[in-house]
C-alpha cells in the first residue's frame, strides 16, 4: 500500500448525525424516501465531499440507515420517529484517486420498506507535484514519481525520519538570503533517500524541467549555478573547532535558526542513508561570500551511509566535510564552481573511489583544511581521478592539514609557468612536507599526465614530488573506476567520462 503522509491527504471522514421528529397522529402509509444526496459530485483526490443534508422519511416509523461504499459496508445508522435529517461528509482515501466511487444510501422504515439513492464520487487523479512549505516534524515519505518542490529553508527536524524513494525529484525555489530554499537534515534527524542504479533520486531548481524518470536535464546546461540551496546533513560526531567548542553554526544558514548547530562526541551515530543521488544548480548566496555547498556533512557519524553521489554545478564546494566520521564512496563533481572536495575541522572518515571534472570556475580540485581546535583527526581520500583546466589547481593543503591521500590520478591541467601558479599541488605556509603538520600528513602512489614540457616538481610541490609519477595519457596505474558512474549521473549521460 502507497504511504500518504501529507496534511491534506487525511483519511475518511463520514458525520451522520440523524435527528427524529415522532407524530402523534396516525399517518397512512405513503412509502419511505430519501432526499438530499447528490447523484454526482467531483472532488480533488484527498478532496472532502459535503457536507450534504440527507433527509429520510417514512410514515410507519424509521428504523434504520445503511451506507455501502463500493458495494462493501461502510456505515449503518439507526434511525427512529418519521422523519430525520443528516448531514454526510466524505474524504477522499488515497485509494480512491483517479476513480468513481459509488455509494448507495438505504433507508427502511419499521415495517421492512425501503427508499434508495445511489451517489457516484469521482476522485481526481493523485497529485504528481506537491510543494513543501513548513519544516518536517513527524515521519514523512516522498514517493517515486512525484516532484517535491522545497518552498524555502526546509529542516527535517531532529527525531523525525524523511524517507525519499527512488526516482523522485526534489526542486528548491530561487531565493538568496534567508529565502535561500535548502533541505536540512538536522542533528537528530533521519534521511533514508534510496536511490539506485536506475531510478537515482534527483536535487535540483524548479528553473529544471526535468521529470520523474530523466537524468539529464532537458533546458538546462551543467555549469548552471547558484539556483537554489543544497543539501546539507548535520550531526552528532566530534569536530576541531576553534576555542574547542563543542558544537558551532554549519555554514550557509542564519545563525537564527539554530537547526543548523551541528556538532558532540558520537562519533558512531546514523544520520540515515543517502545512495544514488545527483544534487544540480546548487549554491545559493545566503550573504557576502556565504553560499551553500551540494552537499555539506557537518559532524556526521560513520553509521550514515553515503555511496554513490553526484554534484554537478554548485556554485561554492561540490562536497563539503565539517569534521565528523563518515564515510563516501563513489563521488563524482563536475563544475563545482569554488573547490570540489573540501575537508574541514578534523573529518576523520575515507572517502574511497571518486571523480573531478573540474568547470570554468573551479579554483582546487582539492581544498584540505586543518583542524580549528586541540582535536587532531586525519582522513584518507584514495582511488580517485581528477580531470583538470586551465584555471583550477590540483589541490590546496591547508596549514595544519592531515590526512593520507593515496592512488589519485590527474590529469588536463595548465602549466603552472604559463597560469599563474594555477595547475599545481600546493602546501600552505611555505612549508616542506618533511615539516608539515608534523609529518601527519601523507601522500601515496599519485600519478599525473603532465602538460608538456612541465616538470614534475614544477606541480608537486615542497616535496610532494617523492610520491607522484608522471605518466602518458591513459597509462595511469591508478585512479577511480569509473563503471560505479555508468548510467545514473549526468556526467555519464553527456559523455564527460570517456576521457577517464
Amino acid at each position: 500500500m502507497k504511504k500518504f503522509n501529507y496534511l491534506f491527504l487525511m483519511f475518511a471522514a463520514i458525520t451522520i448525525a440523524f435527528t427524529g421528529c415522532d407524530d402523534d397522529e396516525p399517518t397512512p402509509d405513503n412509502g419511505v424516501t430519501i432526499s438530499g444526496i447528490p447523484a454526482t459530485a467531483t472532488i480533488e483526490a484527498g478532496g472532502t465531499l459535503g457536507p450534504v443534508t440527507a433527509t429520510a422519511t417514512a410514515p410507519d416509523g424509521l428504523a434504520q440507515l445503511v451506507i455501502t461504499k463500493d458495494g462493501s459496508s461502510f456505515a449503518t445508522v439507526p434511525l427512529s420517529g418519521t422523519q430525520a435529517t443528516a448531514p454526510f461528509e466524505y474524504t477522499a482515501l488515497p485509494e480512491d484517486a483517479g476513480k468513481n466511487v459509488v455509494f448507495t444510501f438505504t433507508v427502511t422504515d419499521v415495517d421492512g420498506d425501503q427508499a434508495v439513492v445511489t451517489h457516484v464520487l469521482t476522485v481526481g487523479a493523485e497529485a504528481t507535484t506537491i510543494r513543501i512549505e513548513s519544516n518536517i516534524t513527524a515521519d514523512q515519505t516522498w514517493e517515486t514519481g512525484k516532484t517535491y518542490i522545497l518552498g524555502g529553508r526546509i529542516v527535517v527536524e531532529a527525531g523525525n525520519t524523511l524517507t525519499i524513494e527512488p526516482g523522485v525529484v526534489v526542486k528548491g525555489e530561487v531565493g538568496t538570503g534567508a529565502n535561500a530554499s535548502a533541505l536540512i537534515i538536522a542533528r537528530g534527524a533521519t534521511i533514508n533517500a534510496e536511490g539506485n542504479a536506475t531510478s537515482p533520486i534527483i536535487f535540483t531548481t524548479v528553473a529544471d524541467e526535468i521529470a520523474p524518470g530523466q537524468i539529464a536535464s532537458p533546458n538546462l546546461d551543467p555549469d548552471l549555478s547558484g539556483l537554489w540551496g543544497g543539501l546539507i546533513v548535520l550531526g552528532n560526531a566530534k569536530g576541531s573547532f576553534a576555542g574547542d567548542v563543542a558544537e558551532i553554526q554549519i555554514e550557509g544558514i542564519p545563525p537564527s535558526d539554530t537547526n543548523g548547530l551541528y556538532g558532540g562526541n558520537d562519533d558512531a551515530e546514523s544520520s540515515g542513508i543517502l545512495k544514488f543521488i545527483s544534487i544540480r544548480h546548487g549554491g545559493a548566496n545566503i550573504g557576502e561570500g556565504n553560499e551553500i555547498n551540494g552537499l555539506t556533512l557537518g559532524s556526521v557519524g560513520s553509521g550514515t551511509v553515503i555511496e554513490n553521489v553526484e554534484v554537478v554545478a554548485n556554485q561554492d564546494d561540490g562536497i563539503e566535510w565539517f569534521g565528523g566520521a563518515v564515510n563516501v564512496s563513489n563521488a563524482i563533481v563536475w563544475n563545482a564552481g569554488d573547490d570540489a572536495l573540501d575537508t574541514d575541522q578534523a573529518w576523520s572518515g575515507t572517502l574511497d573511489n571518486f571523480i573531478v571534472i573540474t568547470g570554468g570556475e573551479t579554483d582546487h580540485a582539492l581544498e584540505i583544511d586543518g583542524p580549528e581546535g586541540s582535536f587532531n583527526a586525519g582522513h584518507t581520500l584514495r582511488n580517485g581521478s581528477v580531470k583538470g583546466n586551465d584555471v583550477s589547481e590540483l589541490g590546496d593543503f591547508r596549514d595544519g592539514a592531515r590526512g593520507t591521500f593515496e592512488n589519485i590520478y590527474f590529469f588536463g591541467f595548465a602549466n603552472p609557468a604559463d597560469t599563474d601558479g594555477r595547475g599545481d599541488f600546493s602546501l600552505s605556509g611555505d612549508k616542506t612536507l618533511a615539516t608539515f603538520a608534523d609529518g601527519a600528513l601523507k601522500f601515496m602512489n599519485l600519478e599525473i599526465t603532465l602538460a608538456e614540457g612541465v616538470a614534475l616538481s614544477t606541480v608537486f610541490k615542497a616535496g610532494t614530488d617523492a610520491s607522484a609519477s608522471s605518466v602518458a595519457a591513459g597509462a595511469n596505474t591508478v585512479g577511480a573506476d569509473k563503471s560505479s558512474f555508468a548510467g545514473w549521473t549526468w556526467a555519464d549521460v553527456a559523455g564527460e567520462l570517456a576521457d577517464f
